[in-house]
């Protein structure tokens, strides 16, 4: 079974948390934190900020690492390393992704997540001690 690791930016500000929706692939429609695989020689956070530069436009500043996920799909292993960050410089505009939204942290669960992604949601709940919805 392949093996894949990546590297996901949990970006936010004032309170909210960025996420985009899938617009291709077999997990279309579904949520994500944005982010892409680690090149070869390349670290989570150099390759999480490559990633939103190339992806979104706009360069982000790491503040913390968070997490790491490891979830089994039916074609490959992801291992996907997280990172607490927040936008440094330009704006986020979409190129590859079908849609974009700030989700106050109360809002985490209104979306359709992909699986590891879910599993991120409790790390910011836990370091951003945001509210689980009812």
């Amino acid at each position: 079974m392949k093996s894949i690791r990546v590297s996901a930016a949990v970006i936010h500000e004032d309170g909210k948390i960025y996420a985009v929706r899938r617009g291709h692939g077999s997990f279309k429609g579904y949520w994500e934190f944005p982010g892409g695989k680690q090149e070869k020689g390349e670290s989570g956070e150099e390759a999480a900020v490559r990633e939103i530069r190339e992806e979104l436009g706009a360069e982000i500043e790491v503040e913390c690492f968070l997490c790491t996920v490891e979830e089994q799909y039916p074609e490959f292993y992801l291992v996907m390393d997280c990172y607490l960050s927040h936008v440094k410089e330009g704006h986020l505009t979409l190129t590859e992704h079908s849609e974009a939204r700030w989700l106050d942290l109360s809002e985490l669960d209104v979306v359709a997540w992909l699986p590891a992604d879910a599993a991120v949601v409790a790390a910011i709940r836990e370091k951003l001690k945001a509210p689980q919805a009812p």
